[in-house]
């Protein structure tokens, strides 16, 4: 088997990410849940853009968002996701690449315009997404490049991106070219109100064709439809090789075979939650595909996502390779 030429690569829905901040009340007045991530179509995504207050715009998705943070950490990265051929594509494209990922996919021309996610920052720290999916609900199975799976380490796929129904087969084609590379597969669940709608093609999938396995404690709970983390984390050993759950302030749970090790949060002011889970799977696929030991995966991905956590935004502002204490 060939060497890998990437460490990592991520595929996910290609969204221009909106933030800023907003009070429980503009939550309230646009029907939002508090902490959940909504899709929502054209005109409600104009609606609410027009009513938000000033924020900051840059490249993003969930996978997205853990190739630039895994590109920070000296990983070897590349993507796959759908933008259109229109101005947000454009500005998706330069902002990924300008974080060293990357991205050769074709845009799509004479269709849905770039996706966008309009993100509400609540005053202490917890996140409210409004997603309109646009031009990534054509990623299907012809957009998943052959090469660039067999020559990635790691497949990691963003769990957002099973709401559209061709993106299913895109995901079982990109495990079948990983695992026939003899690779890995990452799986992100991304969020517990995702999990519900497709609970069962999840677990399919979890069991299937996942080797390794991201999901906090909220997404792990509804994938086995239980109120018991313990009995949720037994279901996850037994499904896969490596499962990282992340408990927010208690710090991460990494299950593998026999193993269980706890990993501390590492402290950090809350400013804004956004891409907490993203940061802490793109610190631990760096520090795994390095070689490093499973332990030492949960610490880089605890320092990531208190990185991301510490300002407003998902993409690291600080040296995340000195703060992990990477040569």
């Amino acid at each position: 088997m060939a060497a890998p030429t990437l460490d990592i690569l991520g595929i996910g829905n290609a969204i221009v990410d909106v933030l800023a901040r907003a009070d429980d009340g503009f939550l309230a007045a646009h029907g939002m849940t508090r902490g959940a991530m909504a899709l929502i179509d054209a005109g409600q995504a104009e609606a609410i853009y027009a009513a938000m207050g000033p924020g900051i715009e840059s490249s993003g998705g969930s996978a997205g968002n853990t190739c630039a943070v895994a590109a920070a950490l000296g990983a070897r990265v590349g993507f796959l996701g759908k933008v259109a051929d229109d101005q947000l594509g454009g500005v998706f494209a330069h902002d990924i690449a300008a974080a060293g990922v990357a991205f050769p996919t074709a845009r799509l021309a004479g269709g849905a315009p770039t996706a966008r996610c309009l993100i509400l920052v609540s005053p202490d720290g917890q996140r409210t997404m409004n997603t309109f999916l646009g031009a990534c609900v054509t990623f299907g199975e012809a957009d998943v490049d052959a090469d660039m799976v067999a020559s990635a380490a790691v497949t990691y796929l963003e769990g957002y991106l099973f709401d559209p129904p061709a993106a299913q087969a895109a995901f079982y084609r990109a495990a079948a070219l990983a695992h026939a590379a003899g690779r890995k597969v990452a799986l992100s669940l991304s969020d517990a109100f995702c999990v519900g709608r497709h609970r069962a093609a999840f677990r399919a999938f979890v069991a299937e064709q996942t080797d390794i396995l991201f999901a906090n404690e909220s997404e792990i709970l509804s994938l086995y439809e239980t109120d018991s983390f313990a009995d949720a984390m037994a279901a996850a050993r037994r499904d896969v090789s490596i499962a990282a759950l992340t408990r927010s302030g208690a710090g991460s749970v990494i299950v593998a075979g026999e193993q269980t090790l706890e990993v501390a949060a590492v402290p950090a002011t809350v400013t804004d939650t956004t891409g907490a889970g993203d940061a802490y799977a793109a610190g631990f696929l760096a520090a795994l595909t390095r070689g490093l030991p499973l332990a030492e995966c949960g610490r880089w991905g605890a320092v990531a996502a208190a990185e991301v956590i510490g300002h407003f935004g998902a993409r690291p502002q600080a040296d995340l390779k000195a703060l992990v204490g990477a040569a």
